[in-house]
């Protein structure tokens, strides 16, 4: 990517449970941390969630049919996309929308738990009163009575992209990646290669979590992954010994543009994405994802000044992956760097489809406002209030998922004589 094209991020969508909209979450980020968390631990208890804030959903999407169509993350991530198109201000541009690629980051569709429930209540019924025979038919007719065609349709994957495609008119090619935590990261790997590639000028990259749902939460109990205790932050569950995650619910999309198809219709770029690497360790092993790590980063800090060192992390909080990437960054003082750690977890959740994009938009949010953010964690060492790394140059985003999966990407600052 470093002899290709530069990729620039020119348009933010951003809705979490801090609020909407990249300058409103700048300025939550900098509050202190008893002032910008908010967290959900009653609804779902013993475990704990991120709300998403209130929102028009009807400001993005006008049409009722539409409206209906979509499972409540749909709606979450179109309206996060118009959210971008808007700040890249290519919202109304018809001639760019119909060349602008989508990229989007799904999960699977939603389940309807009121139906789920009245299926397994009925099941004793059906295996233990009814004939053998009568069991097939009377699924079949729950499942009939329960689910409109239309609805389940909607909640197919590939269909975020599409419902991004009708509501906001863009008519560029459209992919849909899943698989947790890497399908973000190679909604951005794309994106950037793309456009470095010349194969794209501008892409509308992202995903949408949404973490309020009972049956979510449930899967990712079930593979012990959840902190089922009162919040803490990041590292302080780490210090607990067992860790977990805290899901957040969150839309992010990004427009990412090459610097000459920005420059040329003058819009203005939050930061170049400098590189981004991805790999997959075999996580049976220990020391795995340290390793996998210590190999990304020598693909992206090629060409990096040595010193003080932005990070913002994706850490997790499930206890192996974030122990080990939390030694890989302690180990970057053997390369003379001075890392300054942000777990961006701590504040908006873990996003899991969305979380390397958050992280990624944080990220140039940080390199515009020229300043990185105040530690998200204040207890301990790990997150230390010393921010000698400004004026802020560059950010590393690691993405490290939180059973599969490590990425690492570097963003740098747009220099002033360069802007549209």
């Amino acid at each position: 990517m470093a002899s290709g094209r530069e990729a620039w991020i020119t348009g933010i969508g951003l809705v979490s449970s801090l609020g909407e909209g990249a300058i409103h979450h700048g300025d939550s980020l900098r509050r202190t941390a008893e002032n910008s968390v908010v967290v959900e631990c009653e609804r779902f208890s013993p475990n704990c969630v991120h709300p998403l804030v209130a929102f028009d959903v009807a400001s993005q999407i006008r049409s009722k049919n539409d409206l209906r169509q979509m499972g409540r993350w749909q709606q979450i991530g179109v309206y996060a996309a118009g959210l971008a198109l808007a700040d890249a201000d290519a919202a109304e541009r018809k001639e760019l929308l119909d060349r602008i690629d989508i990229v989007a980051a799904a999960g699977n569709g939603e389940r309807d738990p009121e139906l789920d429930m009245r299926i397994l209540e009925n099941h004793r019924i059906w295996t233990g009163d009814a004939e053998e025979d009568a069991i097939g038919p009377a699924f079949n007719d729950a499942l009939q009575s329960g689910l409109r065609p239309t609805l389940y349709l909607c909640e197919l994957s590939n269909l975020l992209a599409g419902n991004i495609q009708i509501v906001h008119k863009v008519t560029g090619s459209s992919r849909t990646l899943k698989g947790e935590e890497m399908a973000g990261v190679s909604a951005i790997e794309n994106a950037v290669r793309r456009i470095a590639a010349g194969q794209a000028d501008i892409v509308l990259a992202g995903g949408a979590l949404n973490a309020e749902r009972e049956d979510l939460l449930l899967g990712y109990e079930l593979g012990c992954s959840l902190w089922a205790h009162p919040y803490r932050p990041i590292w302080q569950r780490m210090e607990a010994g067992s860790g977990g995650a805290i899901p957040g619910s969150v839309g992010v999309f990004l427009v990412i543009e090459a610097r000459e198809h920005a420059q040329a219709r003058g819009a203005r770029g939050y930061a170049m994405v400098r590189s981004v690497a991805s790999g997959r360790a075999r996580r049976s092993k220990p020391g795995a994802i340290r390793d996998s790590l210590d190999t990304l980063f020598d693909t992206v800090s090629q060409g990096l000044a040595t010193g003080p060192l932005a990070v913002l992390s994706g850490a997790s909080g499930v206890a192996l992956a974030t122990a080990e990437e939390l030694a890989f960054l302690d180990s970057l003082g053997d390369r003379h760097f001075a890392p300054v750690i942000r777990a961006y977890g701590s504040r908006l959740g873990h996003t899991f489809e969305a979380h390397f994009p958050l992280g990624i938009a944080l990220a140039a949010l940080a390199l515009t406002q020229g300043r990185f953010f105040p530690p998200f964690d204040d207890a301990g060492d790990i997150e230390v209030e010393s921010g000698e790394v400004g004026p802020l140059e560059r950010v590393l985003v690691t993405g490290v998922g939180h059973w599969r999966g490590e990425a690492i990407a570097a963003l740098e600052r747009i220099p002033a004589g360069r802007l549209g």
